[in-house]
C-alpha cells in the first residue's frame, strides 16, 4: 500500500487505518508538504519505519501494489496517468476531477495491467443513499440536492452531490417516465437562490459552515408527499471503510470504476 496526499486529513486518516487492518501493509506515504519527515509525526500509534517521499515515483521504489490518492485535483490527470503507465492500482478520493479527465483515465485503465476506483464519496452510507435514490427516481414527480460540507472546502457543489444528479437522471431516463416536473419559479429575488443546475435540471444547493463534515440530502417531491434521503458523515473515519473495500477490490475491477456501488454486489 501506498498512500498519496499523506499528510492531508484525509491522507492521515487513510494511513491510520492502512496500519490497522491485518490484511495491508504500509510501504510507502506520498507528499511534498511533509518530505523527509518520519511517518509516525503524520501516524497516530504504531508506525513503520518510513520517511515521506516528496514525488509519487517513490511507489514504485517501494514495489507498491495499490495507491489510495487523497490530493487536490491539480494534477490529477498526470497522476493518472502515472499509476496507469507504472502498473500501479490505484483508489482515488480526490474531489472536482474534470469528466473529460475521467474520459481519458478510463482510456488509460482500459489497456493498462493496473485497475482505478475513483469515488466522490467513500462513505457506504452515501452509496446507499444513491442506490436509495435509484430506487426513488422512477416514481417521484420533483428532486432537489442539498450538500453540506466543512468551510475549507474549495469546490461547489460537491462531486458527491454531481454524482447523485447524475445517478438519478440516468435512473429517471431508464426508466421512460419522463423529465422531471418543471420549475415552477419565474421571479428570482437573489441570484442563485434556487440553486444550481445540475444534470436533467435538477437542483442542487450547496452549503459551507463550519462545524460540518460531509452531508447530503436529497428531497423527492410528488403529489401530497416528500422522500428525504439524508447521509451525514460527522468524521473522516466514516470513508475508511469504503476506502479499504476498494483497495481490496480494484485488482478484480478491470478498468475504471466510477463509485462504490459497484463493490457492493447489491
Amino acid at each position: 500500500m501506498g498512500v498519496v496526499g499523506a499528510a492531508g486529513r484525509m491522507g492521515r486518516t487513510v494511513l491510520t487505518a492502512v496500519q490497522e487492518a491485518d490484511d495491508l501493509e504500509l510501504v510507502c506515504a506520498v507528499d511534498p508538504a511533509a518530505a523527509g519527515q518520519d511517518l509516525s509525526v503524520l501516524v497516530d500509534g504504531p508506525s513503520p519505519a518510513l520517511a515521506v517521499a516528496d514525488g509519487i515515483e517513490a511507489l514504485a521504489a517501494a514495489g507498491v501494489d495499490v495507491a489510495v490518492d487523497f490530493t487536490t485535483a491539480a494534477g490529477i490527470e498526470d497522476r493518472l496517468e502515472w499509476y496507469a503507465e507504472h502498473g500501479v492500482h490505484a483508489v482515488v478520493g480526490t474531489s472536482g476531477i474534470p469528466p473529460s479527465v475521467l474520459a481519458r483515465a478510463e482510456k488509460l485503465f482500459t489497456s493498462s495491467s493496473a485497475n482505478a476506483v475513483v469515488a466522490p464519496n467513500f462513505a457506504l452510507g452515501a452509496a446507499l443513499l444513491t442506490w436509495f435514490c435509484e430506487l426513488a427516481a422512477p416514481v417521484m414527480d420533483a428532486v432537489e440536492i442539498v450538500e453540506l460540507h466543512h468551510d475549507a472546502k474549495r469546490d461547489a457543489p460537491s462531486a458527491t452531490a454531481l454524482h447523485t444528479a447524475e445517478t438519478i437522471a440516468a435512473a429517471r431516463e431508464a426508466s421512460g417516465a419522463g423529465p422531471f416536473t418543471p420549475d415552477p419559479t419565474v421571479e428570482v429575488n437573489l441570484e442563485a437562490a434556487r440553486g444550481g443546475h445540475g444534470p436533467a435540471g435538477i437542483r442542487i444547493h450547496a452549503l459551507r459552515l463550519p462545524g460540518v463534515v460531509a452531508h447530503e440530502e436529497v428531497i423527492f417531491g410528488a403529489a401530497g408527499q416528500t422522500l428525504t434521503i439524508r447521509h451525514d458523515s460527522f468524521d473522516r473515519r466514516s470513508f475508511m471503510p469504503g476506502v479499504l473495500l476498494a483497495v481490496r477490490r480494484v485488482a478484480e475491477r478491470p478498468g475504471l470504476t466510477i463509485g462504490l456501488l459497484a463493490l457492493l454486489d447489491r
